[in-house]
């Protein structure tokens, strides 16, 4: 592997771009990933608790083959209205699934638990109320750009990472062929991403660049003291996951890069993939690089895939500062 791109963010990939809005007074954000021509895709989900919306349709043998935009959000369940704000914005564009006269985005989307956070979540009990949540999706895809903030943004703006302030992470790298892979994960675990005791990120190994304020190898005489209790808050979490590739995937291929992409967050979380989280990783492969991807070569952007949401976990929690009572990062 080459280094990071330039940006050392998931826009490194061409033709990505991301963008973010937060509602201060909710205490939530939403994130859209954005490419800018309908994109292979694929998804897969490990925790036991998902929210999602049209990932079945990302299954191969379907007949949608392509996609529009994705769409990570907080706000449980409620946050799935976000998609409907991106298909608005995406639809006024011109931009979808051409079907008769009309166009009908395709989105993809997937929500994390920050109902719990103290905002003002008053509209959910009010019959009729609209959810701030599509108003959210539509500033989102509007300020879509190649560069955006980490830490404290969109999906990440209410989210917490065990028992620190979680956040928006990204991380890139350039692997062999010239192919660029990207990726950005929403940070709302169960688990934590620093080992017990200490300041060192369990995903302390696979840094770059500085990113993570220069890592240093964690000091354990004892590995029993890299257990510790859990608070087990229940149904209040979930990270969520989009890995871009420049490389030419079909859609299996980009299904079997999601499944080895979900072992970054392996890498970065502990506990992971529990009964709590409801972990998803989406995939999206924009093809222009045209060079064949052979079997190795699918095992190399997978590896990478990995590696880079390790990496952009630890980054959204580093990135993350103190909000609402919640500690982050830098208190350590």
């Amino acid at each position: 592997m080459n280094g990071t791109g330039a940006r050392n963010l998931i826009t490194d990939v061409p033709g990505i771009c991301v963008g973010n809005a937060e509602d201060e007074v909710v205490r939530s954000g939403v994130t859209v990933v954005l490419p800018d021509r309908p994109t292979v895709a694929a998804v897969y989900s490990r925790g036991g608790g998902p929210g999602t919306r049209e990932t079945d349709a990302l299954r191969p043998g379907n007949a949608v083959t392509k996609i529009h935009a994705i769409v990570l959000s907080g706000g449980s369940a409620f946050g799935l209205d976000a998609a409907s704000g991106v298909m608005a914005w995406l639809a006024g564009k011109g931009r979808g699934f051409p079907i008769a006269d009309q166009v009908v985005p395709i989105v993809p989307a997937a929500i994390l638990f920050d109902l719990a956070n103290g905002g003002d979540k008053s509209w959910a009990a009010d019959t009729g109320a609209p959810t701030p949540y599509r108003g959210l999706g539509i500033d989102a895809v509007s300020t879509a750009g190649e560069a955006f903030s980490l830490g404290n943004v969109g999906a990440g703006y209410g989210a917490k990472a065990g028992a620190l302030k979680g956040g928006l992470g990204s991380a890139s790298t350039i692997i062999e062929g010239g192919v660029t892979v990207g990726a950005l994960a929403a940070v709302n675990a169960f688990g934590s991403a620093v080992m017990p005791g200490v300041r060192t990120f369990w995903s302390w190994p696979f840094e770059r660049a500085g990113e993570l304020g220069n890592q240093k190898p964690p000091d354990y005489d004892d590995p029993a003291d890299l257990d510790y209790d859990f608070d087990l808050s229940a149904g209040e979490n979930t990270t969520l996951a989009v890995v871009a590739t420049d490389a030419a995937l079909t859609r299996e291929q980009a299904q079997r890069v999601a499944i080895m992409a979900q072992d970054g967050l392996a890498r970065a979380l502990r506990p992971v993939h529990t009964p709590f989280d409801g972990d998803t990783v989406f995939v999206l492969a924009t093809g222009r690089n045209s060079a064949p991807v052979g079997l190795d070569q699918m095992a190399r952007i997978g590896t990478a895939a990995a590696d880079c949401l390790a990496r952009s976990v630890a980054r959204g929690v580093y990135e993350a500062r103190s909000a609402w009572g919640i500690p982050g990062y830098e208190t350590l």
